[in-house]
């Protein structure tokens, strides 16, 4: 416990306004990653700082990944390379809906 509590006699919580997801949301609703901040924020929590990032690093790679999706759209870009590939060789024909073929309209 810090000598004075500057944050509580200002009236103010920096630790709530540094969190991305435990912000107040609107309709009161939890933010999509809220679970991944907050496992990783319960962590790191007392260990300090370089503990915190060896230690920690599995929960905020979880965080990230949700945040940004990084790994989700590297897995899209490799299939559809794995799908341009494949029509060239002829081995697959996409569906008509999937050509970019407008129906016609009555």
């Amino acid at each position: 416990m810090p000598f004075w509590d500057l944050q509580r006699q200002l009236g103010i919580d920096v630790d709530r306004w540094l969190l991305r997801q435990s912000m107040p949301q609107p309709y009161r609703k939890a933010a999509a990653c809220h679970a991944f901040e907050r496992e990783w924020v319960e962590c790191g929590h007392g260990l300090g700082q370089t503990r915190a990032r060896r230690e920690c690093q599995p929960e905020y790679e979880d965080f990230m990944e949700c945040m940004h999706r990084t790994k989700l759209a590297a897995r899209l870009k490799t299939i559809l390379k794995q799908r341009d590939k494949m029509i060239k060789e002829g081995k697959y024909t996409p569906p008509e809906h999937h050509q970019g073929k407008e129906q016609p309209r009555p």
